[in-house]
């Protein structure tokens, strides 16, 4: 499964706005620096799917406040 994501990051908690059909928001609270932002997204979405954190990938948009990202539900996708 793939999600469009629009990431706005050093927020004051990290929540999921909004989500559905089209874009997903996502506040994190990481700064956009090294990479700790997106560590963040994905430890959330990992909670939020209940799933491990190597299930999900950015595949577009990794220095970007738009994202795609890959959710792998079991080991063969």
């Amino acid at each position: 499964m793939r999600l469009s994501i629009k990431v706005i990051p050093n927020a004051s908690k990290s929540e999921i706005i909004s989500s559905g059909e089209g874009e997903w928001k996502i506040k994190i609270q990481m700064p956009p620096e090294g990479g700790k932002a997106n560590r963040a997204l994905i430890q959330l979405l990992a909670k939020h799917f209940h799933l491990p954190k190597n299930r999900i990938k950015i595949v577009a948009g990794e220095k970007s406040h738009q994202k795609i990202i890959e959710i792998l539900k079991n080991e063969n996708n």
